[in-house]
């Protein structure tokens, strides 16, 4: 097997442990580290067709890996206007008229990225943005991409004048104390009302804008990613740019399974599993125990502020304890989107009663666990669950002093106890670290900082939210290597620099785990390398 690529002058960054491998450089055949030792050892097995890169001394670490994010839905959520950066109401509405003048007379305006906080408290709903979006069709994403507010023209295209029933038990289409809608639709039940009237891209132009995300994604570092959901196009848009050697990222996707899904359903989602391409296969089931908490929609033991947050997502949650248990007897992983302490403890004590059932060892995971109360943490643990946690929505979406939405509707008590990701650290709960892109930024240098330093990105002289619940810069790393590896199975061939792993590799100009946390977001990312292939590589190379 011929040698494809070759590292030469490399400092090799263990993540287990935090230290440097004696040897200096390494050989990949296979898409497989096959040689590690000394320069002139390594520089040996070259060919004319092997790609030969002198670091300089940079350091290599095994490619960093995305634990939850969403790439085909977040590269058509994130086209159009950028609301992120607005923090008031008026900044809202100054971006919607400067988007709605450069507007063609009929077309829908779509915005994304809306930060509740914006409204300082007041209702979320359209009517700040009624004048300027007179006679417009226009959807406005929030941040958490559970919920879109909806211009009035967009209610009337979609015929949505008044509440609708659903099968998801935390979708609505909130209405007015006259039975007029707000403008805010909660939950992807709601949501699609309105979104399946606005125009659509092309398929290709989907396709498209799903392979420049990529692109940019491994050019930060990413060499996988574990995907959170198949919807829509998203195993085709896989399977043909990886025919094609346009993927630059291995995904692992877990197709979702929602209330309402059958027996047969389920034979089905077992059936899908292992199948995929080079670069991607589908491996566990994405489901949903809550929605948010700045909406009102998670699953919590006491109503938030506003008596909200009462309703687990699963209209009879048992059915869904017996659907884990099914996926579990298949040797199927789950990972359960839970984000209230009701809907982490019933995900848990689902795991448990499957667990008690038998059969072979099965690796589920909890997505996101925004608030839960102590006797919750050691259960991560004792079960073999994986905590999937997303720090940079603490960072840039809360704030230390607990004015902001989540906060408030929390409550001091509970706010007190947000993103607890050092205690399940030290817990012995295996923590897995990712974006949730496009929820937030993906750049995996900004998902350990924040991590590390948890303060908002936009303004790192604001103080931390609740600092006691950092990671250290070690623990940041083994949450996108190591521990990314357990979760999915895989800690015999990926999170580490070790002869027969995997060749996913990042290089970077310098040592993450001495870089300051405040510096780690612009830490240059040298070389990605995925497979043994080069997928960024900076001219100073």
């Amino acid at each position: 097997m011929r040698t494809s690529l070759i590292l030469l002058s490399a400092r090799l960054l263990d993540p287990a442990t935090g230290a440097y491998l004696p040897q200096t450089a390494l050989a990949a055949a296979g898409g497989r580290i096959t040689a590690l030792g000394d320069d002139p050892e390594i520089r040996a097995l070259a060919d004319a067709s092997t790609t030969v890169v002198d670091l300089k001394g940079a350091v290599v670490t095994p490619g960093l890996v995305d634990g939850h994010i969403h790439p085909v839905s977040g590269a058509e959520l994130t086209h159009g206007l950028d609301l992120s950066a607005c923090t008031d109401v008026e900044q809202v509405r100054a971006a919607l008229a400067r988007a709605v003048r450069d507007l063609a007379p009929g077309a829908w305006l779509h915005g994304w990225g809306l930060d509740p906080n914006a409204f300082a408290g007041r209702p979320v709903e359209t009517a700040p943005f009624d004048t300027v979006l007179d006679g417009v069709p226009a959807l406005l994403q929030l941040f958490d991409a559970h919920s879109v507010l909806a211009s009035r023209r967009a209610l009337e295209l979609a015929g949505v004048d008044g509440p609708r029933a659903f099968d998801q038990a935390t979708a609505e289409v909130v209405c007015d104390a006259d039975g007029r809608p707000t403008g805010l639709l909660l939950e992807d039940a709601a949501c699609e009302l309105v979104e399946r009237a606005a125009p659509q891209p092309t398929r290709e132009e989907r396709r498209e804008r799903l392979a420049a995300a990529l692109r940019a994604m491994a050019a930060a570092g990413l060499t996988g990613g574990h995907a959170m959901d198949a919807n829509g196009d998203s195993l085709p848009f896989y399977t043909e740019l990886d025919r094609a050697g346009r993927l630059p990222l291995r995904l692992r996707v877990a197709p979702w399974c929602q209330p309402g899904t059958d027996a047969g359903a389920v034979r089905a989602l077992i059936e899908q599993q292992g199948t995929g391409g080079r670069l991607w296969r589908t491996a566990g089931v994405k489901l949903f125990m809550d929605g948010t908490i700045d909406n009102g929609t998670a699953w919590l033991e006491h109503p938030d502020c506003h008596g909200e947050s009462r309703n687990a997502f699963w209209p009879d949650p048992e059915e869904y304890t017996r659907v884990i248990g099914a996926l579990h007897r298949a040797g199927v992983p789950t990972a359960t989107h839970a984000i209230g302490d009701a809907a982490v403890r019933h995900v848990l004590d689902a795991v448990e009663k499957a667990r008690a059932g038998g059969g072979r060892e099965v690796r589920h995971r909890v997505e996101h666990i925004e608030t839960v109360p102590d006797d919750t943490l050691r259960r991560f643990a004792e079960l073999g669950v994986a905590a999937s946690m997303q720090p940079t929505h603490c960072c840039d979406f809360t704030r230390a002093d607990h004015t902001d939405n989540w906060s408030r509707r929390l409550g001091e008590e509970r706010a007190s106890r947000a993103w607890r990701c050092r205690d399940l650290y030290d817990s012995g709960a295996v923590v897995v670290l990712g974006s949730d892109w496009p929820i937030a930024p993906y750049p995996p240098l900004g998902v350990m900082a924040g991590a590390r330093h948890r303060r908002p990105s936009r303004d790192l002289a604001r103080p931390p939210h609740g600092p006691e619940q950092a990671l250290t810069a070690l623990q940041a790393l083994q949450g996108m290597t190591v521990n990314a590896a357990w979760a999915a199975g895989e800690e015999h061939e990926a999170g580490r620099i070790a002869l027969g792993h995997r060749a996913d590799l990042t290089v970077f100009a310098a040592d993450p785990l001495t870089t300051a946390a405040t510096d780690l977001p612009d830490l240059p990312v040298l070389l990605t390398v995925v497979d043994g292939d080069p997928t960024h590589r900076d001219p100073s190379l």
